[in-house]
C-alpha cells in the first residue's frame, strides 16, 4: 500500500493515500495555490497570505479525526488499501475525499469573485445552445469538475479508477448524500471546514478570536440513532461549554476579521471590477469555464487571483475600458488606497435582535436604500461625473446560531434534532437536543442577536459633494 504524508503548520505530518496523492497533483487541485484563503484581508494583516491548498488539506484531516473520534473510521490498513471496498471504508475514504475536494470550484479571491458571477448570471450574449445551466458558485463548479473530467490526470478518471462513486462525492460536498452523518459533518455549524479555517486563520493573520478547544470537542463527539437506520452526530452534553465557546469564537472571528472595515472595503471594490468586468465580457463568463474543463483547456489552470490581478493591470494599461468610476476602483484595489467611509447614523454596525415578522434589520435595511438613493440622486444631480459611491448591506449577518423559532419556521416534518446544520447536544436525562433548546446554553440567548455590518464607500470627490449638500 502506497502512502504519502505532507506537513501542515496545525497538525503536523498529515498521511495521505495513494488515489489522494493523485487528486492533490492534479492541475485542478493545484491551481488552488494561487488562491487565497481571506480574499484582501492581507492589506491589513500581512500575514494571511495562505492559500485553498493548504484549507482544503487540512478540511480532510479534520474529516478523518472526526470520523475517528465518532467510531466511523475504518483501521488504516484498510483505508490505504486501494482493494478495501467494504460500506464503512467506502464511507470513510469517501468523505476524506469530499473534504479534501470541498473547494476545488473556488473563485480567484474566493468568495469575492463568486459574489460578482453570482450577481451577474449567465451571459446570453454568447452563450452556447447546449450550455450547462448551473449557479454561478463554487460548490456547482467543484461538482462540475469532479463529473466532467475523464481524461488522463482528470479527477474523475482518479475518481473511477479507484472505484469512486463519482456522484456520490459530489452530493456529500453539497451537503444531499443519502447519510444524514456525512451531511451534517460536510455542512453544519460544527463540520470538517469550520474545524480547520477557525484556527488557520487565526494561526496566519495572529489574531487570537478564532482559537477554540479542539481536542475538547474531538473527545466528546458521539453519534446517535437519526431512524431509518441513519446515525447522526452530536456533542456530549460536558463539552457543550467548548462548543459554545467554537461558535461565539466564530463569530467574533468574522466581526473583527472578514468584516474589518480596512479590508472588507477592497473586498467590496474587488466584487464590483469583476461585475464590470462580465458585464463588458473582459473576464471568463461561467459558461467559458465549463466548456474549458471539459475540452481540457489549461487556461482553466490559470484561473485564479494572478489571473484577477492581471486582468486589471491589463485593463488599466491599455484603457479598455472607457469608465473613469471602474478606472479609478482598479487604481485602488492594485495600490491599496482605500476609499472614503461614509459616516452615518443609519450606517453604523450593530448587535441587533432578530425577533418579530418585520425585523430591525429588514427597518434597517430599507432606510439604508432609501439615504443610498438620495445620495445617489445628489451626484447624479450636481456631479462633475467623477463621483462614486458603494453600499455593502449584507445579505447575510453574522451570527451565533439560527434561533430555536427561526428553525421551527423552516424545518420540515420530523423532529428538531433531525435539522442537518444545528449543533446537537447528547444529554444523560433528555437524550439528543438542539443546542438552542438546552435551557442552561448561553447561545440559546445568543441565537436571538446577529451582527449587522453595513457600509458605505465614496472617492473623495463624492464624500466633498455630500458634505456640502448636507446630506452627512
Amino acid at each position: 500500500m502506497k502512502r504519502g504524508v505532507l506537513y501542515d503548520v496545525l497538525y503536523g505530518f498529515i498521511p495521505v493515500t495513494e488515489w489522494e496523492q493523485k487528486i492533490i497533483n492534479s492541475p485542478y487541485f493545484q491551481r488552488l495555490r494561487w488562491i487565497k484563503q481571506l480574499s484582501f484581508a492581507n492589506y491589513i494583516f500581512p500575514g494571511a497570505e495562505h492559500n485553498r491548498f493548504a484549507h482544503t488539506i487540512g478540511v480532510m484531516h479534520s474529516m478523518d479525526q472526526m470520523l475517528r473520534a465518532l467510531g466511523l473510521a475504518v483501521p488504516d490498513h484498510e483505508l490505504f488499501d486501494p482493494k478495501s471496498t467494504s460500506p464503512q471504508a467506502m464511507l470513510h475514504k469517501s468523505l476524506r475525499i469530499s473534504a479534501l475536494m470541498h473547494d476545488i470550484g473556488t473563485f480567484p479571491f474566493s468568495h469575492v469573485i463568486e459574489y460578482a458571477y453570482m450577481r451577474h448570471g449567465n451571459d446570453t450574449r454568447r452563450l452556447p445552445k447546449r450550455a450547462k445551466e448551473l449557479t454561478n458558485t463554487h460548490e456547482h463548479l467543484g461538482a462540475f469538475i469532479i463529473k466532467n473530467t475523464p481524461h488522463a490526470g482528470g479527477i474523475t478518471r482518479i475518481l473511477e479508477d479507484y472505484g469512486f462513486d463519482v456522484q456520490m462525492i459530489s452530493k456529500i460536498i453539497k451537503g444531499e448524500s443519502p447519510y444524514a452523518v456525512a451531511n451534517q459533518l460536510m455542512h453544519s455549524d460544527l463540520d470538517a471546514d469550520r474545524m480547520d479555517y477557525l484556527l488557520r486563520d487565526s494561526y496566519y493573520t495572529g489574531i487570537k478570536y478564532g482559537l477554540f478547544d479542539r481536542d475538547y470537542i474531538l473527545a466528546n463527539l458521539e453519534t446517535f440513532n437519526f431512524g431509518k437506520g441513519q446515525v447522526g452526530f452530536g456533542v456530549r452534553e460536558n463539552a457543550m461549554r467548548a462548543v459554545e465557546d467554537f461558535l461565539i469564537a466564530r463569530f467574533n472571528w468574522y466581526s473583527q476579521v472578514v468584516k474589518n472595515p480596512g479590508s472588507a472595503k477592497f473586498d467590496v471594490i474587488a466584487t464590483r471590477i469583476a461585475e464590470k468586468f462580465l458585464e463588458e465580457d473582459l473576464i471568463h463568463q461561467f459558461h467559458d469555464l465549463l466548456t474549458m474543463i471539459e475540452e481540457q483547456d489549461e487556461r482553466f489552470y490559470w484561473w485564479n487571483d494572478v489571473y484577477f490581478i492581471n486582468r486589471c493591470q491589463e485593463v488599466r494599461h491599455l484603457g479598455l475600458i472607457d469608465d473613469p468610476h471602474t478606472n479609478e476602483l482598479i487604481q485602488m484595489l492594485l495600490f491599496r488606497q482605500a476609499p472614503k467611509t461614509v459616516h452615518h447614523p443609519e450606517f453604523e454596525h450593530r448587535i441587533l435582535e432578530s425577533k418579530g415578522s418585520v425585523t430591525e434589520r429588514e427597518r434597517r435595511i430599507k432606510r439604508i436604500k432609501a439615504i443610498v438613493g438620495d445620495f445617489d440622486s445628489v451626484i447624479d444631480q450636481y456631479g462633475t461625473g467623477k463621483e462614486w459611491i458603494l453600499a455593502d448591506i449584507p445579505s447575510k449577518d453574522i451570527s451565533f446560531a439560527d434561533s430555536i423559532e427561526k428553525l421551527n419556521k423552516k424545518t420540515r416534518k420530523g423532529p428538531l434534532y433531525l435539522e442537518q446544520e444545528p449543533i446537537k447536544i447528547i444529554t444523560k436525562r433528555a437524550g439528543v437536543k438542539l443546542l438552542v433548546e438546552v435551557e442552561n446554553s448561553i447561545v440559546r440567548r445568543l441565537s436571538h442577536y446577529i451582527n449587522f455590518v453595513p457600509s458605505v464607500y465614496a472617492n473623495e470627490a463624492a464624500l466633498k459633494l455630500l458634505i456640502s449638500k448636507k446630506l452627512i
